[in-house]
């Protein structure tokens, strides 16, 4: 669990009920502050604290000190200590002096929406490199915060308002966490490389490749247990999964397509975990095509079809050919659907949990497919086995007919190694044997 969520070492008791705060200001659309307030509470309960209140303020303007006026400020620290609430959580972002001066004024840890996603994050990371890669955001995060009572770093800090001590301590902290950033930068360039080697051993076989990206429990890892047979941890909640996945998917005419399931967006990502994850998200960046999954049944299903579009286009991923798929149609009204219609006219319908709609995917991956890697028609004499062992080796044989005087093959290849079949390509339905010697 989150070192957050330690109060000071004279009273270490885990902060166990929350008091969230939402925004809603003239820049946002109706009923968006109460949507993302909504959000905040399923985040919030992520990290196994009780939401013990919330209360969603209209802003005309952000006060410098606390955000949101003095009177108003006083009348949520009341409420807060009414209801015993001993964490306060904003669904805006707080900046540093904000946050110290709400936890001086009230004495109760106040953090904001980018802090519990961290915290999340940190929650559920397994692989090293998801370890590395929070560790990074958490680190880059705290660093101005240093002089709050409560903080990510393992123990009480020095005050810088406490004198000639405080202050020495907290260059001692600064440095300490400067030398971490470093540390886990140099860290994660070394995973990147050996995902980087990974991934172009896959690139010698040159199998087409697919990135099912999408906001954050829209089903993303059970449309790939279901198309691929794995057996990847499903859960209803978010960021259930954080690590890259790839799983093969045997298609018909002996295609085959890596399939790769890839961390969940969600609105007001932190900056910093886009940065950091990077290299979990390179897999949409170097994918033939994106999967874009959809729950269907989602209250804010245009706004989880923003965000992700958005995200995709911060990674450099937006040209990208996109398949957009509406997940969870087995538990949708027709309400549901008439909207996801009108969001996305063209999208494919399915359900990942009872395997409806798996095939028309399917199909429309061969059709990407196909268009990205065209089929070539070649025959090879008996005398040049050897390209047929290469053919093999580099590319993906659909059809193979033994004749007597060759090899009739329908095959796909990388362009950069097509050259030596050159002479043996043919035109479709030309009868065999009448290509190149």
């Amino acid at each position: 669990m989150a070192d957050f969520l330690d109060n000071t070492p004279s009273d270490s008791k885990r902060c166990e009920r929350a008091l969230l705060i939402g925004v809603q200001t003239h820049d946002m659309a109706d009923g968006e502050g109460e949507e993302l307030l909504t959000e905040l509470v399923e985040l919030v309960e992520n990290l196994r604290i009780a939401v013990v209140g919330r209360v969603l303020v209209n802003l005309r303007a952000p006060t410098p000190a606390t955000l949101l006026g003095s009177g108003k400020t006083q009348e949520l620290i009341d409420q807060a200590k009414e209801l015993q609430a001993d964490l306060i959580v904003f669904d805006e972002s707080l900046s540093p002096a904000q946050q110290r001066n709400w936890e001086k004024i009230s004495e109760i840890a106040v953090i904001d929406r980018e802090e519990v996603i961290l915290d999340i994050f940190a929650d559920r990371a397994s692989t090293r490199e998801a370890v590395l890669q929070v560790a990074l955001a958490r680190m880059e995060y705290s660093l101005p915060r240093l002089t709050r009572a409560w903080t990510h770093l393992s123990r009480q800090r020095g005050k810088g308002g406490m004198g000639g001590e405080g202050e020495t301590q907290l260059e001692q902290d600064r440095r300490l966490v400067n030398d971490r950033i470093t540390r886990l930068k140099r860290e994660l360039l070394d995973v990147r490389k050996q995902r980087g080697v990974q991934r172009h051993k896959r690139q010698r076989v040159p199998v087409p490749t697919a990135a099912i990206v999408g906001y954050t429990n829209a089903g993303k890892s059970s449309l790939l247990n279901a198309l691929t047979g794995a057996h990847v941890l499903a859960e209803d909640k978010l960021f259930a999964t954080l690590d890259p996945t790839t799983r093969q998917l045997q298609l018909r005419g002996n295609q085959k397509l890596l399939v790769t399931d890839t961390v969940g967006f969600i609105r007001r990502l932190p900056h910093g975990l886009v940065e950091a994850f990077k290299a979990t998200l390179e897999e949409a960046l170097v994918a033939d095509f994106l999967i874009h999954v959809l729950d269907v049944t989602a209250p804010n299903l245009p706004a989880h079809h923003e965000t992700t579009l958005n995200v995709l286009k911060e990674l450099g991923a937006e040209d990208k050919r996109i398949l957009t798929v509406f997940n969870k149609v087995d538990l949708a009204t027709e309400a549901d659907l008439n909207r996801a219609r009108l969001l996305a006219p063209d999208a494919l319908l399915l359900s990942a949990r009872s395997g409806l709609g798996l095939d028309t995917l399917i199909d429309h991956c061969l059709e990407l497919i196909a268009d990205e890697f065209g089929s070539t028609e070649l025959f090879i004499p008996h005398a040049r086995y050897d390209l047929i062992a290469k053919l093999h080796a580099i590319g993906h044989v659909q059809s193979e007919e033994q004749t007597d005087d060759g090899v009739h093959l329908h095959v796909r290849i990388p362009p950069a190694q097509s050259s030596p079949f050159a002479p043996y390509v043919i035109e479709p339905g030309t009868a065999p044997g009448k290509a190149g010697r």
